[in-house]
């Protein structure tokens, strides 16, 4: 199972600009609406595929006490 590597702000301003590019391509019927699909999936699941190459993650890790 793949695990979140997008979070907090990252995640807000992925859905943001995944509607827009949607939105943008649809009105000047372009192919940025896919662009703004894969940008807005991303965004909804939390999680990148080009973060994993560099280790990158967004997401903070919660702690819990046991």
């Amino acid at each position: 199972m793949m695990s979140a590597n997008v979070g907090g702000i990252d995640r807000t301003l992925r859905i943001i600009v995944g509607l827009a590019l949607i939105a943008f391509g649809a009105w000047f019927l372009n192919w940025w609406g896919i662009v703004g699909m894969v940008v807005l999936f991303t965004g909804l699941v939390a999680w990148c595929p080009l973060y994993l190459p560099f280790g990158v993650s967004t997401c903070h890790e919660e702690h819990t006490t046991r």
